[in-house]
């Protein structure tokens, strides 16, 4: 696992990514990601399984840009969260312009973003948002929240049953997109990639939650 960041923050990520190869991108000094970092990302993605995209990113217009060039003609499958998705909704980005799987995975708010709606109609439909959303834009959809939605175009929608409290807390979305790339980087489809990093991770929430409590819990005890 690769994690890029831009210069700035490099030697503060390194110290706390022990397990991880941290890679410098060039940034002008701005500590965020910038449009001069694209052709290093690209460069490094020519090697990788799955890239994803979005966690702590921000919305700065030097990452905006950045971000819209690197997802056109993707060299691997990605799953694009977070700061990414909304970036994606508020500049009317085409995510079939990727050429690769990608997997989306907002939460209500982020969904309704995304789909030009509020979260109170998303969550009155979830399983048709989700459908109607990887349907026309040819990704596959995890709508996070109780009962998570997982819809692909052309295939039937998947429902985790879970309902766990203790996974609603800052991060763990960071978490599940982590490890649905893990699943894409070890070669499924984008759909099973999404069920199976769904599966695992309400797994570890249950495991969490019976241990610490529903209160309490944070992304790395996942």
């Amino acid at each position: 696992v690769e994690v890029c960041v831009p210069k700035a923050i490099h030697s503060i990520v390194a110290v706390g990514s022990l397990e991880v190869m941290p890679t410098a991108l060039p940034d002008a000094g701005t500590g965020i990601l910038h449009p001069d970092a694209v052709a290093v990302i690209r460069k490094r993605l020519e090697a990788a399984n799955a890239l994803v995209i979005g966690p702590g990113l921000g919305r700065a217009p030097e990452t905006v840009s950045a971000l819209l060039e690197l997802l056109v003609g993707l060299p691997c499958p990605a799953v694009v969260d977070a700061d990414a998705l909304n970036i994606v909704a508020s500049s009317g980005f085409d995510l079939k312009r990727g050429g690769q799987p990608i997997v989306v995975t907002p939460h209500p708010a982020e969904m309704a973003r995304l789909a030009g709606t509020d979260t109170k109609t998303v969550q009155a439909d979830r399983i048709g948002t989700a459908e109607r959303y990887a349907r026309q834009h040819e990704v596959v959809v995890v709508l996070k929240g109780a009962e998570t939605v997982v819809a692909a175009s052309r295939q039937p929608a998947h429902i985790d049953t879970h309902r766990i409290v203790a996974l609603a807390t800052g991060g763990t979305g960071d978490v599940l997109a982590g490890l649905i790339g893990s699943m894409l980087a070890q070669g499924l489809s984008a759909r099973d990639a999404a069920i199976a990093g769904v599966t695992v991770h309400a797994q570890a929430g249950l495991m969490v939650q019976a241990r610490r409590g529903r209160a309490g819990a944070l992304a790395s005890d996942v």
